[in-house]
């Protein structure tokens, strides 16, 4: 059983600057996820607030316009800073917010600090232009930059006393953070490719006559795109099936927050489901009145109730 810290701790001035630096970044940049965050009690909040605000600039440096061998060097001054949060070597009145917040949270949460080393080595992977010639090349990526966070979200999080299954959480959490990834691949095709980056198995474009690549609006010629999106939409779907068996391990409010999280992204793969070519044109997204029903649906906990119902069922 992974347990948290729930009693609502006292917290120092400068670090509640730190916190609220963090909590303004993830506020003004992620769009999907602070639907989700604003569920959790304010201590859950503000600790994914300092998770993300580190992901984020680790990422912003991935993505940047630096020579690769700045970025290279960049992401290893950030490991660096990485060592000195697990190393509690940081002070509360460093001028580094990120790293004062982040600390603040891994003294008070089981968060797998080590799960940010491995986003650092996925994006290391960006930046040196790896391809992946099968999904299982995909997935250890995947695993690095979208797995990792899952389980160090279910470090803040934590589980249920007496959870049925709660040893297999990470497991859970690590495979919704797969099928969230792949739903982001899906949904920026065309801006990676622009980017010059290609993230589908060339084994997938392959099979699919989309080696050629998708440097426009329209599919490939001669290639069977709808084929590729609908195959690799089963793939997501299948991942979130099984990922979603976190929540009934999960108390109401973490729950309704991964319901949130993921529903706003399964709704995004319904979309590209039935439309795989809108890809091609431009950023699939929902509505923000979309999010607010998904949100409102996860704290309700109707998915929660699903996904126990149905494990029961096999159980049965």
């Amino acid at each position: 059983m992974i347990r948290t810290v729930e009693s609502e701790q006292h917290v120092s001035a400068p670090v509640l600057a730190a916190y609220s630096y963090c909590e303004a970044v993830t506020g003004q940049q992620a769009r999907n996820f602070a639907y989700g965050i604003r569920l959790l009690p304010t201590s859950k909040r503000r600790a994914m607030s300092a998770l993300y605000a580190f992901s984020r600039r680790v990422d912003d440096i991935g993505d940047g316009t630096l020579a690769p061998d700045v970025k290279a060097t960049r992401l290893e001054e950030t490991r660096a800073l990485l060592a000195r949060v697990r190393a509690g070597a940081v002070e509360e009145d460093d001028t580094d917010p990120v790293a004062v917040a982040l600390s603040h949270s891994a003294a008070y949460f089981p968060v797998p600090l080590g799960g940010l080393d491995e986003l650092i080595d996925g994006v290391l992977m960006d930046v040196s232009g790896e391809t992946y010639e099968t999904w299982d090349d995909l997935k250890v990526y995947c695993r690095c930059v979208a797995g990792a966070i899952g389980r160090l979200s279910l470090g803040v999080f934590g589980t249920e006393p007496g959870a049925r299954g709660a040893e297999r959480a990470p497991e859970y959490a690590d495979t919704l953070g797969l099928a969230l990834q792949l739903t982001n691949i899906l949904r920026d095709v065309r801006e990676d490719a622009e980017g010059g980056r290609t993230y589908l198995p060339a084994d997938d474009l392959a099979k699919f006559g989309c080696s050629a690549g998708f440097d426009g609006p329209t599919p490939p010629e001669g290639s069977d795109f709808a084929g590729l999106v609908h195959f690799e939409v089963r793939r997501a779907r299948a991942l979130f099936a099984e990922g979603y068996r976190l929540l009934p391990m999960l108390d109401r409010r973490s729950g309704a927050c991964v319901a949130a999280m993921a529903g706003i992204y399964r709704r995004l793969l319904d979309r590209i489901e039935r439309e795989p070519e809108a890809v091609l044109r431009g950023r699939v997204s929902l509505p923000g009145r979309e999010k607010a029903y998904v949100a409102v649906r996860g704290l309700s906990g109707l998915d929660a109730r699903h996904v126990s119902r149905r494990t029961v069922r096999r159980r049965v």
